[in-house]
């Protein structure tokens, strides 16, 4: 897969976060960048802070402290950390998205499969109706869902169908940065690898940035350029995702990886 496009500034920069529940730590000074074009992966077992932490960058949870550091199309820096709720909500119209675990959280399941697609394309103020209808006919080729299911609702589709719905609607707009909760839990081992072929495929032809929490070091091989290992809430090793795995230098991480291994 293409590596990261090289610019003077990252995409990204989280600064300091920290969040706690009560008297427990969820993220301890996580401290990252992310860059155009690359795939960062989160990866840890389950209750490590990788999702409180995704969902933080996203503005879904308030944090402790700490800033986010979004550098917008218009090249204007914004810490998303105090933006006003209102910007953070267009940006997730616009130049973010959000692809969540179970696909039902992620879409209108009373609405057809091209009206998911359109209503993120509204949102940019695209109103016409053969111009949004032709879109998601494209989008959903892109995707390989059958065209003629545009009328369908996402509930008469495969878990597997619904998970490429979720993406085509969140990629729609030609977001920027794209955030994952594991995209692919849950789903049969074919689906699963049908699913990481088109995104890897879908993320070099559109050059989106990624961050793509897992707990399967095998999807985080095939998608992550770059990986992030957290445990209680602290990032413990971070690094290519290759040599992080094939070397690991933390105690943790190479219980991860060897516990994967032994399997």
């Amino acid at each position: 897969m293409t590596g990261p496009q090289i610019t003077e500034m990252p995409l990204l920069s989280i600064e300091g976060l920290n969040k706690s529940f009560g008297r427990q730590a969820a993220c301890r000074d996580v401290n990252f960048e992310l860059w155009p074009g690359e795939v960062l992966g989160i990866v840890g077992e389950s209750g490590s802070g990788k999702s409180t932490l995704l969902n933080a960058i996203a503005g879904r949870v308030s944090i402790d402290s700490g800033k986010v550091l979004y550098r917008t199309a218009a090249d204007q820096i914004v810490d998303l950390a105090a933006a006003p709720e209102s910007q953070r909500r267009q940006l997730m119209r616009t130049e973010w998205g959000f692809v969540q675990q179970h696909a039902r959280d992620g879409l209108r399941m009373d609405f057809s499969a091209g009206a998911n697609i359109g209503e993120r394309l509204m949102a940019l103020g695209q109103k016409h109706y053969g111009s949004l209808r032709e879109t998601a006919l494209d989008w959903m080729q892109a995707v390989e869902i059958p065209p003629e299911r545009v009328d369908d609702l996402p509930r008469t589709f495969s878990g597997g169908m619904q998970q490429r719905l979720q993406i085509a609607r969140n990629l729609v707009t030609r977001p920027r940065i794209v955030l994952m909760d594991e995209p692919t839990g849950g789903l049969d081992v074919s689906v699963q690898a049908r699913l990481l072929d088109l995104l890897r495929r879908l993320v070099q032809e559109y050059n989106v940035a990624v961050i793509v929490v897992t707990h399967d070091l095998g999807v985080a091989r095939l998608l992550a350029h770059r990986l992030m290992v957290m445990r209680r809430g602290q990032v413990v090793e971070a690094g290519l995702t290759d040599q992080l795995l094939d070397d690991p230098q933390h105690a943790y991480t190479q219980l991860l990886v060897s516990s994967v291994l032994s399997v």
